[in-house]
């Protein structure tokens, strides 16, 4: 979906958007309009180009790396980019992978364009965590598993210890909560370590990679095995782990039980 033309009438504009998990289809109409609307794009690095395919021919596409463990566009700069775009009058889209409010830097952004007294509009997307245990067929949420969900992050900001696992854990096992883990792969141990003081052993858990893609792979695993599972099945970044009793609904795991170990294409 892309417009043959583009124009910039009157002020310049600016609006983050949700690109989703990488698969087009999964994109909201509103989305796709902002897309196919915008005359230049600031793209982050796990947008897919399927997506960045709904942009008009003349729009200018910049790509500005954000990955974690991977050299990145300075946060500081892209807004930068992002304001004096819109003070020149361009449609300026935002174009993040997932959602822009969900471990995205969107607030950050919204925060720093309303200071340099610019409107800002907002389009979600499907978060990662969501859609990577959908495509395996199973929820986040179920009356008999889990009562809510915690979306956390296991990459932490410089000078910040990062989530108290232990408490997390403690919480989510009193409360039946499902644990959505981003960036975590890389501290996996460590993570589980803490999470093992509170949540048994034997809880399930999915690793989901590239979720929504076709070259998504995922392994299905407890969470006492989890480091090794991560390791023997090579699961790296981008990849969102999934700790309940949810992941019990994956037909995988219930034709192969709790000790389930599985690494698959999607």
């Amino acid at each position: 979906m892309t417009n043959s033309t583009i124009s910039r009438p009157g002020p310049g504009t600016c609006t983050l958007v949700g690109a989703g998990p990488g698969d087009p289809e999964l994109l909201t109409l509103k989305a796709a309009k902002a897309i196919a609307s915008a005359t230049v794009l600031f793209v982050d690095d796990l947008v897919s180009d399927a997506v960045v395919a709904h942009a008009s021919p003349q729009a200018r596409i910049v790509y500005v790396g954000k990955r974690g463990g991977c050299k990145s566009t300075p946060q500081a700069f892209i807004e930068k980019l992002m304001i004096a775009a819109v003070r020149e009058g361009e449609n300026v889209v935002r174009l993040k992978g997932g959602d822009p409010f969900i471990f995205g830097r969107g607030g950050e952004e919204v925060e720093h364009l309303r200071e340099a007294g610019i409107a800002v509009s907002v389009v979600n997307g499907i978060t990662s965590g969501l859609a990577g245990l959908t495509s395996l067929g199973a929820p986040l949420t179920h009356r008999d598993r889990a009562h809510g969900v915690l979306f956390m992050t296991g990459h932490a900001k410089p000078g910040d210890k990062g989530p108290d696992w232990r408490q997390i854990a403690a919480t989510a096992h009193a409360a039946k909560l499902t644990l959505v883990i981003y960036m975590g792969v890389s501290s996996v141990e460590q993570i589980t370590a803490e999470l093992l003081t509170g949540l048994p052993g034997s809880t399930p858990v999915a690793v989901i990679q590239h979720a929504s893609l076709p070259r998504q792979r995922h392994a299905l695993t407890t969470l006492a095995t989890l480091p090794e599972c991560i390791a023997r099945s090579g699961l790296a970044s981008p990849s969102v782990m999934v700790i309940g009793d949810v992941v019990q609904g994956v037909a995988a795991w219930q034709a192969q039980g709790a000790s389930a170990l599985q690494t698959a294409a999607a």
